[in-house]
């Protein structure tokens, strides 16, 4: 994230989560079937609404935030589109007494989107100016449930483990192995492989300890470092 201000002390703009929500249906059309009902999933569009996304970009792309659009955050690191963060929450298939991984902690508001429909997200981040500047973020919002950590977030976060799901914010080459295993049995990984042609997955730890794969759409994020 930039040093241009902290944005916790910006006021919220009026029914900006509404529009983004707003935006985020309308831009989901050509999505599959499937990726339309994770989105449209119970909870999701509603924990979009409450967390104010102008409090965690830079403020240079302030007036920007509500645009269904990934933007930068600095260090070469970007918020995600609305839709995105939408898709692979509800992925997840989150629920209230579930604990969440998340790989790339970025600007932060992805976990926050997850902290109101989860128990608690425990979060790596592998820049520490970026790690820090979430926490502010995060706690201008109120929340509470988040914890973040600076860590290489390829490693996982083996002291938690198992967690219920894990989400990746940025893409690896391949697919983490060292993830799979700190899933619980039935958690969902949610995470984007491939160095330039990208693909949205989820691996389901089924029992027994097999694993199952689903394609989900093309994507684009930035790499896992």
């Amino acid at each position: 994230m930039s040093d241009e201000g902290d944005g916790t002390s910006r006021p919220a703009p009026p029914a900006e989560g509404q529009e983004i929500v707003d935006r985020i249906v309308a831009d989901m059309e050509h999505l599959p079937l499937p990726a339309r009902r994770a989105i449209m999933a119970p909870g999701v569009l509603e924990a979009i609404r409450q967390v104010p996304r102008h409090l965690f970009v830079p403020a240079d792309v302030e007036l920007q935030s509500r645009e269904d659009r990934p933007l930068p955050i600095g260090y070469g690191q970007t918020i995600s589109q609305p839709l995105i963060v939408a898709l692979m929450t509800g992925l997840l298939r989150p629920q209230w007494g579930h604990r969440i991984l998340e790989i790339g902690t970025g600007s932060g508001y992805q976990a926050a989107v997850l902290s109101h429909l989860v128990r608690h997200v425990t979060s790596i981040e592998v820049i520490a100016p970026l790690a820090a500047r979430a926490a502010d973020a995060l706690a201008a919002c109120g929340i509470a449930n988040v914890e973040i950590h600076v860590g290489d977030g390829r490693e996982g976060w083996a002291k938690g483990a198992p967690y219920d799901g894990i989400i990746v914010t940025a893409s690896p080459p391949e697919l983490p192995v060292e993830l799979q295993s700190q899933l619980a049995e039935g958690g969902r990984l949610v995470v984007p492989v491939g160095r330039r042609d990208q693909m949205l997955k989820v691996i389901q730890r089924e029992p027994g300890g097999a694993f199952a794969t689903e394609e989900i759409i093309p994507v684009r994020f930035v790499p896992l470092v």
